[in-house]
């Protein structure tokens, strides 16, 4: 019989305001009781995180990120670039890609889940805005309405977890201008009036929201969703669907399949991005050098 799994936790200790700590507990305790080598460290910033991974890899743990999709995000691309093995336990506010890999949410059966499930690959996405650093992505990059949702969310303290992400769409739909954004497709480009465009590799956005329902995570492409300029009410109107994802059927919505995507855009103000709930600055004006997002297919093997 092969020796158990090792692992090491990594904690975001802010996420699910504060959840994660006392979720990693009796997931840990079930580890060690099954005869696994479990090390709990919480996160002490980009950097040091970095350092950790790497130590852990090296150690041939399973590095285990606790926490939301900004930790899960982080950590992809350290675990990526150091070749290690990558466990999700979800203790954030979205929980997405945990979503889209269809993973449990009790103790026991994540416990389970990470002593005997097989390890997969999965695609990352690359962000690389001109002149800018690389940044690895687990689940979608977006910018226009979703983006300054987003924003939204990490303001909000007092609003109850359910209730962000649609308090937080409906007051961006409310105060959103439509940008001019050129998105060209494995090099064939169109200009649109749109309210967002999204660029994913995962289903899920939002606390589960259904952006890209045709987005599969190991089929070496991006799903691009363009949801074109409409009235204010309009969009409210259409907002639920969108966690079904039948706002694809809608006519302003243009759906897109390709390996890289190139994004320019122009605003009243510059056009926010983030990428798995986190900013990543501002999409480029039209006529400059382009961002690009392009799919590292199989770069990341997950317990999954």
């Amino acid at each position: 019989m092969s020796a158990p799994r090792s692992f090491t936790f990594l904690v975001n200790p802010h996420s699910g305001g504060g959840a994660a700590p006392e979720a990693v507990v009796p997931v840990a305790r079930l580890l060690r009781d099954a005869g696994a080598s479990v090390d709990v460290t919480y996160s002490p910033g980009p950097r040091a995180t970095d350092a950790l991974v790497l130590a852990a890899v090296e150690r041939g743990d399973v590095v285990v990120s606790v926490g939301g999709d900004g930790m899960v995000s982080h950590l992809a691309g350290a675990v990526s670039e150091a070749g290690g093995i990558l466990g999700v336990l979800p203790a954030g506010r979205g929980n997405d890609f945990a979503r889209m890999l269809g993973l449990p949410s009790e103790p026991a059966e994540i416990a389970e889940h990470f002593l005997h499930t097989a390890v997969r690959e999965v695609d990352l996405l690359e962000w690389a805005p001109p002149g800018g650093p690389t940044r690895l992505v687990a689940g979608s990059v977006y910018s226009g309405i979703d983006a300054r949702a987003a924003a939204l969310v990490d303001r909000m303290r007092w609003t109850p977890q359910k209730l962000q992400y649609p308090v937080a769409a409906v007051r961006a739909i409310a105060t959103y201008q439509p940008g001019r954004f050129r998105v060209s497709v494995d090099g064939q480009a169109q200009e649109y009036a749109a309210a967002l465009v999204v660029v994913a590799g995962s289903a899920y956005y939002g606390k589960g929201m259904k952006v890209a329902p045709g987005a599969i995570v190991d089929d070496g492409l991006l799903d691009v969703i363009v949801v074109e300029a409409a009235s204010r009410t309009a969009l409210v109107r259409s907002f639920p669907k969108i966690y079904d994802g039948s706002h694809v059927e809608l006519p302003e919505v243009t759906c897109l399949r390709g390996a890289r995507i190139e994004l320019n855009a122009d605003g009243r103000t510059p056009l926010q991005v983030g990428g798995d709930g986190e900013p990543l600055g501002e999409l480029p004006p039209l006529g400059a050098a382009p961002a690009v997002v392009q799919v590292r297919p199989g770069a990341l093997r997950v317990i999954g």
